[in-house]
């Protein structure tokens, strides 16, 4: 028996890095994928092939995370869809960093928006209906900077710090309804966005880990496989650091 055999998984921002990587581990699992991108490319449509070829149903919504009304929009044709969502996976996020002093309004707005409120949408819009089923798991993508903060990322820091904190209160309200709700943060991840820093970089980087190396997107996912399933059934609340060990 696959560990998510039949549950619907939905998760935002799933066309590449981490968002994929656990798009792609719920689907080996039995799950049926419904993910969201920002707009529509030959990208969300290599993704939905890749993920039925697995043997489960999937199926991707061009929208925007950071809109309430097309949240709404999006969740309701998910109902339509598939019936009913077991998992949501709050990932969609995205970075413009700069030292405070010369941050911009525009580059804290779009952060904070896009990480934070994109979450708030996605689980107001999803709790109702995990509340009539008595059971949900809402994992949101948190940080190591959400944790301990980052000079340079004062509006990144702060919408993964939020995204804990949120968290918490929702896994208060939602427990007694069968609804549990955790974070990840992951740490140094070997994705699109690292690749872009220097390899003299990435080298100090994995110096001050004691794993010594980078994470992958599959570490993440396995973290989030566990949360997704009725292994964690008794985990709620919590936040996991996926860092090897650089937040200990």
């Amino acid at each position: 028996m696959k560990l998510l055999e039949g549950k619907v998984a939905l998760i935002t921002g799933a066309t590449r890095g981490i968002g994929r990587a656990i798009a792609t581990k719920f689907a080996e699992q039995g799950a049926n994928i419904v993910f969201t991108y920002r707009q529509k490319n030959g990208t969300a449509e290599e993704v939905e092939s890749s993920i039925e070829a697995l043997g489960v149903k999937c199926k991707g919504y061009a929208a925007d995370a950071a809109d309430y009304s097309a949240t709404e929009g999006v969740v309701k044709q998910v109902i339509a869809d598939f019936g009913r969502i077991d998992i949501l996976v709050n990932n969609a996020g995205i970075t413009k960093d700069g030292l405070l002093m010369r941050m911009s309004e525009e580059q804290w707005d779009a952060v904070i928006t896009t990480n934070l409120k994109s979450a708030f949408n996605f689980t107001r819009a999803t709790v109702p209906i995990m509340a009539k089923q008595r059971c949900g798991s809402i994992i949101n993508m948190s940080s190591v900077v959400g944790v301990s903060g980052n000079a340079g990322q004062c509006n990144y820091s702060a919408s993964k710090a939020g995204l804990i904190g949120f968290a918490k209160s929702v896994a208060k309200e939602m427990g007694p309804r069968g609804i549990r709700v955790n974070c990840i943060a992951p740490g140094f991840i070997q994705t699109d966005m690292t690749s872009a820093l220097s390899e003299e970089m990435r080298e100090a980087w994995c110096k001050t880990i004691p794993l010594r190396r980078g994470g992958t997107p599959e570490d993440v996912a396995n973290t989030a496989l566990f949360l997704a399933s009725d292994l964690s059934s008794y985990v709620t609340g919590q936040v996991i650091n996926c860092c090897g060990g650089m937040n200990c």
